[in-house]
């Protein structure tokens, strides 16, 4: 008996790009998720630690890595689409949640 999972035919590099901006398109709101996730930690350490000048620190941190984070993702996803759009003739996708 074979197992029902189904896997992409990759028969050149073209196929190859496309796999991998999928796999990107369909990770990218999870990850913008969690990175908003840090953020608002960040926020919310911040401003429950109003007395203790490391916990301000840490939070201060916490906000920094989100929005590091979600500009470092949402870099990678123009930037992925930008490319296959361009070399490869692909459509940009917008990630969506579904």
């Amino acid at each position: 008996m074979k197992p029902s999972t189904q896997t992409a035919a990759v028969a050149n590099f073209t196929d190859v790009v496309h796999l991998i901006a999928a796999l990107i398109n369909q990770l990218l709101p999870l990850i913008i998720s969690l990175t908003i996730l840090v953020f608002l930690w960040g926020i919310f350490n911040f401003v429950m630690s109003a007395g203790s000048e490391d916990k301000r620190i840490e939070g201060r941190n916490f906000m920094i890595y989100g929005i590091i984070g979600l500009a470092v993702m949402v870099s990678v996803w123009g930037l992925v689409n930008i490319l296959t759009g361009t070399l490869f003739g692909g459509a940009v996708i917008i990630p969506q949640l579904q």
